[in-house]
């Protein structure tokens, strides 16, 4: 018997918080980097589903309380690096933030190592590693490269 209202009180609980409310939005941007298409490409499919709002929300996203983990660890990538915002960026940060997407990617911190199991196309070729490289070693240009507006 106590087994049983034991399990029921889990279950409860289990249904209950899914009523808790997260907020999975995705508000309009001011613009993405201004980049060859191949290297947006490489961008949309590895990075901007954390780091942009254009994050494609996957079905574990609405069950709590994994949903909970998923939106802390989007709202905390896009705090960091918001490519959907790049625009809004002042010249200095859009340097600074350039120049650390390269060694980020290289040494393969990016993307995540429990992300990509779960989103195998994201994986970064060594060649998208490479074109990441070579643009973010050309940070320094930031100042002189618009963004584009409304690059969604």
């Amino acid at each position: 018997m106590r087994a049983k209202t034991i399990s029921a009180v889990i279950v409860a609980a289990v249904i209950s918080i899914q009523f808790i409310p997260v907020d999975r939005t995705n508000p309009i941007g001011a613009g993405g980097p201004e980049i060859s298409e191949d290297l947006q490409w490489a961008l949309r499919r590895s990075c901007y589903d954390c780091h942009s709002n254009e994050t494609r929300w996957p079905v574990w996203a609405y069950v709590a309380p994994i949903s909970w983990l998923v939106v802390r660890d989007v709202d905390a990538a896009r705090a960091i690096l918001n490519f959907s915002e790049w625009a809004a960026y002042e010249p200095g940060v859009r340097i600074a933030l350039r120049s650390m997407v390269g060694p980020t990617t290289a040494v393969h911190r990016m993307p995540l190592w429990y992300y990509l199991p779960l989103h195998p196309d994201s994986q970064l070729s060594e060649s998208e590693r490479t074109a990441l490289s070579a643009w973010a070693s050309g940070a320094s240009s930031e100042a002189d490269t618009p963004a584009v507006n409304g690059s969604r």
